[in-house]
């Protein structure tokens, strides 16, 4: 994303839109302090969490600059969650989403993370939100079969299985989220974000798939797939054989609004939509960069 795109998406975020010149200047600040200070920083997430970010993790940054990257689906995660609940995290990255459903709510989460150095980052979220004990993570990624698969290593959010002219790539462990889940409580709700990996992901969840617990499911279908071979619409016509029907979701007004098909981006698949209203409805307001939603 080059720098005029950077600043269209900032000043046109929701919570940004009241105050752009604030959020300009949170970016200006930003810039300048990685001039200065090599050294990672503390930032106030949300009132109940916080992130370590630093230089070239461009998700994190995009918190910073906009309170929460990704609004509908980080704000679902947030209302829809309760502290007795289990969150699974597929592609967690640095841990933003585990930081909100474990820091913020207090709920348990299961993450998977496969890059080692990412993995680190997000370990050191954890820790630093102090939630060792409602965390367990995986340095692994989710696969449909166990075994291993080479990925690559320096692209930030954007590390994704390897193709044959990808660069720094490293070899990690695949586990399926039915394996891992096993012996666990089944997560309320799923994120899955692994880079057009999410085929692989759902065909290794059948059985927790069919777990009528798991209510809503938030994946990335943006036809990353295809660089695979998959077909994004077939995990769309799964999900919709198991009960899921795809919403957006309005966090100002606490409204999930259907849509036909899946979205260019994130979707949120939800199963008992009367369930998943009622605890939207029922949540309780959170506050970031000065919002309460």
């Amino acid at each position: 994303m080059n720098i005029i795109s950077l600043l269209r998406y900032i000043t046109s975020h929701p919570l940004n839109k009241k105050n752009k010149i604030k959020a300009i200047l949170r970016f200006i600040k930003w810039q300048i302090n990685t001039k200065l200070n090599p050294f990672p920083v503390i930032y106030q997430f949300t009132d109940k969490s916080k992130l370590i970010i630093q230089k070239g993790m461009t998700g994190a940054t995009q918190n910073l600059y906009c309170g929460l990257q990704e609004f509908n689906e980080m704000a679902f995660t947030i209302h829809f969650l309760r502290q007795e609940d289990c969150f699974a995290d597929i592609g967690a990255n640095i841990g933003s989403y585990t930081v909100l459903a474990s820091a913020h709510v207090k709920a348990r989460s299961i993450s998977l993370e496969p890059v080692p150095a990412t993995f680190n980052h997000l370990v050191n979220n954890i820790s630093i939100n102090k939630i060792q004990e409602l965390v367990s993570v995986y340095n692994m990624a989710a696969g449909s079969q166990k075994g291993t698969i080479n990925f690559t290593s320096s692209l930030d959010t954007m590390n994704h299985v390897a193709e044959e002219t990808d660069l720094d790539i490293i070899e990690v462990p695949v586990i399926t989220i039915d394996e891992i889940l096993i012996d666990k409580k089944m997560p309320i709700l799923f994120k899955i974000d692994v880079e057009g990996f999410e085929t692989e992901v759902i065909n290794g969840a059948s059985k927790s798939l069919q777990n009528e617990e798991l209510k809503a499911i938030i994946i990335e279908l943006n036809g990353s797939g295809s660089r695979y071979g998959y077909n994004e619409s077939e995990i769309h016509d799964k999900l919709i054989s198991l009960n899921f029907k795809p919403f957006q979701y309005d966090p100002m007004k606490r409204t999930i609004n259907p849509l036909q098909s899946f979205g260019t981006h994130n979707t949120i698949y939800i199963r008992d939509t009367d369930f998943v209203k009622h605890r939207l409805l029922t949540s309780q307001q959170f506050n970031v960069l000065n919002h309460k939603i």
